[in-house]
């Protein structure tokens, strides 16, 4: 995580595949949430705020073009975001973790689809090994037959 893409700060998604240069996410575009998070700790005193929920919304984005929100849109199950993280006691580290896990998302929705499949022909060489195993085979088998004239 870079200094610059810490909590409350603008979002920076570093370059990958679809984002060349990669983009950075204003902090006013991310809305963060706190609430208590479950887990171990005493009879709901002194408890603190630690989990996070970070949303991004996409189709309002400022930052992305018009094909990359596209793109992005029609890989995503809304035009929203959400990331929750609630594995850290500590509100910082989870805060962290949203950022990383929405960065992560954000990247693999705006990565160009990977190339379609060539579909390719058996080389002549493979189809003559087979078809001598498929012989060899029936030979084997016809050999399995009852033992006549003895």
């Amino acid at each position: 995580m870079s200094p610059q893409s810490g909590p409350g700060s603008d979002l920076v998604v570093p370059a990958g595949p679809g984002l060349p240069d990669g983009v950075t996410v204003p902090a006013g575009e991310l809305v963060e949430r706190f609430s208590k998070s479950p887990g171990p700790g005493g009879q709901s005193v002194n408890t603190t705020d630690s989990r996070v929920e970070l949303e991004y919304d996409v189709a309002a984005s400022t930052v992305l073009t018009d094909a990359q929100r596209a793109r992005a849109l029609g890989r995503l199950p809304g035009p929203v975001i959400t990331v929750v993280a609630s594995e850290h006691r500590s509100q910082h580290r989870n805060r962290v973790a949203a950022r990383d896990r929405l960065a992560e998302q954000l990247r693999d929705a705006l990565a160009p689809p990977p190339p379609p499949r060539r579909p390719t022909k058996p080389t002549r060489g493979s189809q003559r090994r087979r078809l001598e195993a498929k012989k060899q085979r029936g030979q084997t088998k016809s050999l399995r037959g009852r033992v006549v004239g003895e």
